[in-house]
């Protein structure tokens, strides 16, 4: 079990997606769940995404600032 940064909801860690920042500073979804780099969790739903980015929890989780053009394209992956 996981907990979504976005809706704080516990879920099975396979309904979720994981968002890792890797040792470059590098943002990405994470589609094996096995990349090393501090990770997040967040439901397949752009609200949650969109609510963890109004309350910046995905930056508390990955420790660092997250550009709008990485909030763009972490929406557009969720989308698409």
């Amino acid at each position: 079990m996981r907990m979504c940064v976005g809706c704080r909801e516990m879920k099975e860690k396979k309904s979720l997606l994981r968002i890792v920042k890797n040792a470059e500073g590098a943002i990405s979804f994470d589609k094996t769940g096995k990349a090393s780099g501090r990770g997040a969790y967040i439901c397949r739903s752009r609200e949650c995404l969109m609510k963890a980015r109004q309350q910046r929890q995905l930056e508390r989780a990955l420790e660092t600032r997250i550009g709008e053009e990485v909030f763009d394209r972490l929406a557009e992956e969720i989308d698409g």
